[in-house]
């Protein structure tokens, strides 16, 4: 703890796990919860997930990136799909020199035999979803053309070097939880 303009900086160290889906919703807002009552001012989160639902990621992205708390992010292993979004949220990003990254466009299964007008209504839900990611996406990264048209057709991996060279984190850095202080699992 450090004091600065006549208030103390409060410090937590949490991880986050498993798929971006409602129950990690809910995990993530009973954090928060926690971290306000505990008067937080800066919450250091790993974040550990190889992607899950849209509507689950950008909600959890418009919920942290608007916290009365600096949230710092770090990837020490994969972040990948809808997680890129998530781990956007953090006003500080860093990752691991051995880290990666994926982002992708969305992606469905039909039911097999489904009708034309149920396959139009899962495209245009892509298309959205695909128009919500870009642009946060775009908000906070800068990728190169190439870079733009992998992503549009394929799968875009990017190390830890690429993900500075474009922006998506600030350094390459490990998570480190300074001895003494306690960890919570999200």
């Amino acid at each position: 703890m450090s004091e600065t303009h006549n208030s103390i900086e409060q410090h937590g160290w949490f991880t986050l796990s498993g798929d971006v889906n409602s129950d990690m919703v809910r995990r993530v807002f009973n954090a928060v919860a926690d971290m306000t009552e505990d008067k937080l001012t800066t919450a250091h989160i790993l974040i550990q997930s190889n992607g899950g639902y849209v509507s689950d990621g950008i909600c959890l992205y418009n919920f942290l990136s608007k916290l009365p708390i600096k949230l710092v992010t770090y990837n020490t292993g994969a972040v990948a799909s809808i997680a890129v979004t998530l781990f956007l949220s953090g006003q500080q990003r860093y990752a691991s020199d051995t880290a990666r990254f994926m982002v992708h466009k969305s992606h469905a299964t039909a039911s097999p035999g489904a009708r034309p007008d149920a396959l139009s209504i899962i495209v245009e839900g892509l298309r959205a979803d695909d128009q919500r990611t870009e642009r946060i996406l775009r908000g906070h990264v800068a990728l190169s053309e190439e870079q733009w048209m992998v992503h549009a057709y394929s799968d875009l991996h990017l190390t830890a070097e690429q993900a500075l060279t474009v922006g998506m984190v600030e350094a390459i850095r490990d998570f480190e939880i300074p001895k003494g202080k306690r960890l919570t699992n999200i």
